[in-house]
């Protein structure tokens, strides 16, 4: 089994380098919108999972409370920056460069997560814990990246 941290931290480095082939690209290219559109799932999927399972599980603990609700908040920046970013023209400069700031966010955002949040959570959520949440994450990325459409969807009817 997977444990939670191998599991998001498998999601970070595909993220980076989604990242990068996007950064890489230019124009509406194929390129880019397919890169876009990988990036755009995964990461929706990811955050959804990783909030249900991992920082649920945070909050239990006092000092998890404030560090869950920080990352939290900022997968709630990164989703308006993504939903702007979709609805943007491709080849303009204003969606590059709104890009280069959700590329700068978020990789920010998964150093935080795996240097600072980890090593806390690695204090209190033991070796079996942690591939159970694994787990858990897993099933419920995989549950969730097939509701992004009905999500989306439904946050525009609101």
């Amino acid at each position: 089994m997977t444990s939670i941290y191998d599991a998001i931290k498998a999601d970070h480095d595909h993220h980076r380098a989604l990242l990068s082939k996007i950064a890489d690209t230019t124009g509406a290219s194929e390129a880019r919108k397919t890169a876009w559109k990988d990036f755009y799932y995964d990461i929706k999927s990811h955050a959804a999972a990783e909030e249900e399972s991992f920082y649920s599980k945070l909050m239990e603990q006092t000092w998890g409370q404030d560090a869950a609700r920080h990352s939290v908040e900022e997968h709630a920046e990164l989703d308006d920056l993504l939903e702007e970013l979709n609805e943007m023209d491709m080849s303009s400069s204003g969606w590059l460069n709104k890009f280069h700031k959700l590329q700068h966010d978020y990789t920010h955002h998964m150093d935080e997560e795996e240097e600072d949040i980890f090593a806390r959570a690695r204090k209190v959520i033991d070796d079996s814990r942690a591939a159970e949440i694994g787990e858990t994450f897993r099933s419920r990325k995989a549950k969730e990246i097939k509701l992004v459409d009905k999500k989306q969807k439904d946050k525009l009817e609101d």
